[in-house]
């Protein structure tokens, strides 16, 4: 594995179902602004890290899990 996930199950749930919110108004206000772009975008990334568990930014900062828990 070439990362170790830094990001509790709690919010993993909770970055899942944001980032499909997120694509779900994106897809259906595709073309109506720039701003749906932005937002796709950002739901995507949402998803991925939530599905993953593993956030880049997150790491830049040296969160970790927490393993007592």
């Amino acid at each position: 594995m070439f990362y170790v996930k830094n990001v509790p199950n709690w919010e993993r749930a909770l970055r899942s179902i944001l980032g499909v919110i997120a694509l779900a108004f994106a897809a259906m206000n595709w073309g109506s602004s720039s701003l749906t772009m932005g937002i796709g975008i950002t739901g995507a990334i949402l998803a991925m890290t939530g599905l993953i568990g593993f956030c880049p930014m997150c790491a830049m900062v040296g969160r970790k899990l927490d393993k007592r828990h």
